[in-house]
């Protein structure tokens, strides 16, 4: 899984990173390439149980689905209770997983019911936009726009099989204590073979621990007045070196 330039995805991801009173929304969006490499055909026959590449895996319903029913209407409001897709299309993005989040995260005990196959784009746009609409409100507005048409350029979403990650607690890269709600989002082009991830998370500041990297500006400037004062003599000289 090789993951792929793109300028406009890292000005995006620049601004991806907003905070809402107590909480902080945290994004990225990557693009990957599914063409195999030497190594990644070896992964992929070892990922294969049986020798059954096209072997098919079931898959979950969208999580997705209660949060954007209301926005739908007629066939668009119809979604299916279950799905499957190739042991492929499933290696693939547990490669996505690895590239994106490793090596601080082992996604080897994921299975195929931790994904799910959304409706369609427009499902998934208005969930995304609903959400951190929500969330953020005017900040996401911002970059909106740009989002999406960057996404489109990079992998063209009206050809793309859209899946969505939802782990339990012991799979979830975002399972920490002060994480508050998340998203995981690839658009697959097979005819590209490629996929684009959109990942976001949101999380409590005040609940996360220190150290994290999540506190806030005034808890770092705390910090650092505090190192000077107990380095400082009472006569205003720095405590010498041991």
């Amino acid at each position: 899984m090789k993951f792929l330039d793109n300028l406009s995805f890292e000005a995006i991801n620049s601004q991806f990173t907003i905070e809402s009173g107590d909480c902080q929304i945290m994004g990225r969006i990557e693009s990957y390439s599914c063409k195999m490499s030497g190594e990644d055909k070896q992964m992929f026959k070892q990922f294969c149980q049986e020798g059954l590449p096209h072997a098919l895996e079931p898959l979950s319903p969208p999580q997705s689905f209660g949060a954007s029913a209301n926005n739908q209407s007629g066939d668009e409001a119809t979604c299916p209770l279950s799905d499957k897709c190739s042991q492929k299309t499933v290696f693939h993005l547990l490669a996505t997983l690895d590239a994106s989040f490793g090596p601080d995260y082992d996604f080897s005990r994921a299975k195929s019911q931790d994904f799910s196959r959304e409706p369609s784009v427009n499902w998934v746009l208005n969930a995304v936009n609903s959400t951190l609409t929500s969330a953020v409100g005017a900040e996401f507005s911002r970059i909106q726009p740009q989002l999406w048409q960057a996404i489109d350029d990079e992998i063209c979403l009206s050809q793309c099989g859209i899946y969505s990650y939802n782990p339990d607690m012991a799979s979830d890269p975002y399972g920490e204590v002060e994480s508050l709600w998340s998203f995981n989002y690839f658009f697959y082009n097979k005819r590209l073979k490629r996929i684009v991830f959109l990942t976001c998370r949101s999380v409590s500041i005040s609940t996360a621990p220190r150290g994290s990297g999540i506190d806030s500006d005034w808890e770092l400037e705390l910090d650092e007045d505090s190192y000077e004062e107990d380095n400082v003599d009472e006569d205003g000289y720095g405590a010498p070196c041991s």
